[in-house]
């Protein structure tokens, strides 16, 4: 059985521009390297789900761990159609500003691949962290 091609990064910003929920959160991919994919994620005020801190709903911080997983896996070559698992730690509130997704493969196998996120606020600090299971 042939490897999957290699995506470019044309061809993996093509991809996660596909689906219109992706879209709308304005994701982009900022960075592919030779271990790692960085997603970026714009502020919206409309992701707010407690308004007296300002913080951004869980559920979308989990969007962005499982996203980024996804396409890490694709993005170095292995195979992801859907999510399997998902395990999703919050470290602090996400606080207006943007948001960078950092993943790295665990690994790349034939059914199953594995990655973990990081979530970084602008600051620098890590706002959430995951680990994803991607059925091939």
């Amino acid at each position: 059985m042939n490897a999957p091609a290699v995506p470019g990064l044309e061809e993996l910003r093509d991809l996660l521009a596909l689906a219109p929920f992706h879209r709308w959160l304005g994701l982009g991919i900022a960075e592919v390297g030779a271990n790692e994919l960085v997603i970026s994620m714009p502020w919206r005020d409309e992701i707010i789900s407690n308004p007296t801190v300002g913080a951004a709903h869980g559920g979308i911080v989990s969007t962005l761990i499982d996203l980024t997983g996804l396409y890490t896996v694709i993005a170095m070559g292995g195979a992801a159609r859907a999510t399997a698992d998902l395990h999703v730690d919050f470290h602090r509130p996400a606080k207006p500003g943007p948001l960078r997704a950092i993943g790295t493969p665990v690994k790349l196998g034939r059914q199953i691949s594995v990655a973990a996120t990081r979530i970084l606020a602008a600051d620098g600090t890590l706002v959430a962290s995951g680990r994803g299971a991607y059925v091939a």
